[in-house]
């Protein structure tokens, strides 16, 4: 449970933390994010998602509200204030309040911060790991810089429904041409019957992930051969393991992809493999 969010220089209870009416975030969903897994008390990859929250500051020219280190002083203060060991911390930089204009606002606006943390059970993706996920497909409607993390997610919203709607935990978009772009939540890859990894090259149609960053690093560690490149649905139907990657899940493996089988249908050997060794690659920071 949320106990506490920091919001542009306070901590505030959590039914009281609030942000201006006219805040871009929520008018004009002129802002960016990131999530960082929180494990034993610890970030997990903190170095990166601050390097992909300044990029994506730098690509809408939304100020910087503070230095990564000050940032990493306020992330650390709200995990110990609701006494976070297991779960993730979300920031969100807007680029901040001021009478609604589609024009960029002048320097007198200062950008918005908004930084919570929340736990989660222990061990639940685990468990949801040893049986694996479902996917769905849908058409991907998104606009054309996939590669900011905006807030901008409400095709990812209406993908996910229709996902859960049918039972399945997770929705694959597929472009024009037939090609899996990304899930709604995560990013995609599948295993060859050769045991190649494959997944999309960055691109502006897909978020560069982080975990999906860690992931080439274990990969390239444990000798597999990694293949960055489009894959269509069809090829993913027949492909011998499929799974996907993202800070909440890590390592999560697909069973079935539009209720279609993937492989024997039980998560596969290569998927287990880069999850169990995930943590171990990656960057474990003190805050």
């Amino acid at each position: 449970m949320t106990r506490i969010v920091y919001v542009n220089g306070a901590y505030k209870r959590y039914a009281e933390a609030a942000i201006h009416a006219e805040d871009r975030g929520f008018q004009f969903a002129d802002a960016v994010y990131e999530v960082v897994e929180v494990r034993g008390g610890h970030l997990v990859d903190a170095t990166r998602h601050l390097a992909r929250l300044a990029r994506s500051l730098g690509e809408l020219s939304i100020p910087t509200p503070m230095s990564g280190r000050a940032l990493l002083n306020i992330v650390g203060e709200v995990i110990r204030r609701n006494r976070t060991r297991n779960g993730l911390v979300y920031i969100q930089v807007t680029r901040g309040a001021g009478p609604r204009n589609f024009s960029f606002p002048g320097p007198e606006i200062f950008p918005t911060l908004v930084v919570l943390a929340r736990a989660q059970r222990s061990g639940w993706a685990d468990e949801l790991a040893e049986r694996g996920i479902d996917v769905k497909t849908m058409p991907d409607n998104r606009w054309g810089r996939s590669d900011i993390k905006t807030v901008m997610l409400l095709p990812a919203v209406l993908a996910k429904d229709a996902a859960h709607s049918v039972g399945a935990h997770e929705a694959w978009f597929v472009d024009g041409s037939g090609a899996i772009t990304e899930g709604a939540s995560s990013n995609a890859w599948i295993v060859t019957e050769e045991g190649a990894l494959v997944t999309r090259p960055l691109d502006f149609r897909i978020l560069p992930g982080v975990t999906r960053a860690t992931v080439n690093d274990v990969a390239a560690a444990e000798g597999l051969k990694i293949e960055e490149r489009a894959f269509t649905l069809t090829e993913a139907l027949s492909a011998r393991e499929a799974f996907v990657t993202s800070a909440t899940n890590t390592v999560m493996p697909v069973v079935r992809i539009d209720g279609r089988q993937i492989g024997d249908g039980r998560p596969g050997p290569i998927a287990r493999r880069l999850r169990s060794r995930f943590h171990r690659l990656a960057e474990i920071s003190m805050v």
